[in-house]
């Protein structure tokens, strides 16, 4: 099989070689999410994940397509990060697998930055004085002191996927 990942980040790459080993042909091409730079909603993030996949699938010649897609959702707790994904097989476009993952609430100084309009990962280099965060631990790694990191978040809503994506294929709901 054939898989394509609507992404060039390391952390959403590896996330998926985890889940479907390193025999597999897996690609990753950068889509555009066709959402907010910050997603900030369930929905947005949904949205965002659900595009990548089909893009990536559309734009090349992978049976499998999977976006992965971070955001933040505000809750009557707080501002939480969210992560979603969805899988997309090339024929049933219209028909994509979806799952959420892992979810932290966010300190209130990183949240009210977002709520003005910044995005998280540049707001979470600076906050830590490292560069490019969201391409290796992720506000999730800092914030859980390394417990889980990005790509640990991500791995388990591919898991997700991937179990969805084995039920659809033996109830015959797709076809590979």
């Amino acid at each position: 099989m054939k898989i394509v990942v609507g992404t060039k980040n390391p952390a959403k790459l590896q996330a998926v070689k985890n889940v479907f080993g390193t025999e597999m042909d897996i690609i990753g091409i950068k889509v555009p999410s066709g959402v907010s730079e910050q997603p900030f909603s369930d929905d947005e993030t949904i949205t965002g994940a659900i595009n990548r996949a089909k893009k990536a699938v559309a734009e090349t010649d992978r049976t499998l397509g999977i976006g992965l897609e971070g955001g933040v959702t505000e809750t009557p707790f707080g501002l939480m990060l969210c992560n979603w994904g969805a899988v997309v097989v090339k024929g049933y476009e219209e028909h994509p697998l979806i799952a959420g993952g892992a979810r932290i609430l966010l300190p209130e100084v990183i949240s009210e930055r977002l709520r003005q309009g910044e995005e998280l990962g540049p707001v979470m280099d600076e906050f830590c004085k490292k560069e490019n965060i969201r391409s290796h631990e992720g506000a999730i790694g800092i914030f859980t002191n390394g417990t889980v990191n990005r790509d640990d978040m991500f791995t388990h809503v591919v898991k997700m996927l991937k179990g969805q994506l084995e039920y659809a294929i033996i109830q015959k709901q797709i076809k590979l």
